[in-house]
């Protein structure tokens, strides 16, 4: 008996783009952020959060420390008051002065533009890296695979791997690198607002005729 074929995504992925630039014609990161810095910071906050709840808590949050200079020397209780309601607030406050802290003491308090330097600072894995490079800076340095990538892939049955880490190198592979950072967003706001984890709205998404679920060869 042959044995399944392993997911994969097709030769010709250019259908599949068209497809959800139409599904999502407008890719953009959902944080509120005025520049690299509070963009960074906000990433870290959306991890195990929303970026609804993190929008809510930012405004404070930057008008009592507006940039790396002054996160630098905040007060850790008075932080986690400000960061509570976006969950695991002490380490995000822990992980947010010492970045601060790392970025005056190594980078003049700036963001460097750099995945090697970002990826060094606390609480800052790829997938924020992408999305601090990809949207502040427009550097193409990866793809943002988050939940919603991760799931959206797996339904189209472009792999069928067990943890977002092992996708992104699938995806910059099949996706034209100067638009990783358009894919990651769209991959983003079609599972948050389309392909949803539960009842996926199959039957009005502009890939439907391609996506192994839309067809009936997957599960959703």
């Amino acid at each position: 008996m042959p044995r399944p074929k392993k997911p994969a995504p097709p030769r010709d992925v250019a259908p599949w783009l068209a497809a959800l630039s139409e599904a999502v014609p407008d890719p953009r990161c959902e944080l509120d952020f005025r520049d690299p810095f509070e963009l960074l910071v906000a990433t870290q906050l959306s991890a195990q959060s929303t970026d609804v709840m993190v929008n809510k808590v930012t405004p404070t949050l930057f008008r009592r420390w507006p940039d790396a200079a002054s996160m630098a020397l905040a007060d850790a209780s008075e932080m986690e008051n400000v960061l509570r309601p976006t969950g695991f607030f002490r380490q995000k406050t822990r992980n947010a002065i010492r970045t601060a802290q790392l970025l005056v003491e190594h980078h003049g308090g700036q963001v460097p533009p750099l995945m090697d330097a970002l990826v060094s600072l606390p609480g800052v894995a790829r997938k924020t890296a992408n999305v601090v490079l990809g949207t502040a800076f427009g550097i193409s340095s990866g793809i943002t695979v988050d939940t919603h990538v991760f799931r959206v892939t797996r339904r189209w049955g472009w792999q069928d791997e067990k943890t977002p880490e092992k996708v992104e190198p699938i995806l910059m592979k099949v996706v034209p690198q100067t638009q990783w950072p358009a894919f990651g967003h769209r991959g983003v706001l079609l599972g948050r607002y389309r392909c949803t984890a539960r009842a996926p709205r199959c039957g009005d998404c502009p890939l439907g005729g391609l996506c192994a679920v839309g067809l009936g060869e997957r599960e959703p």
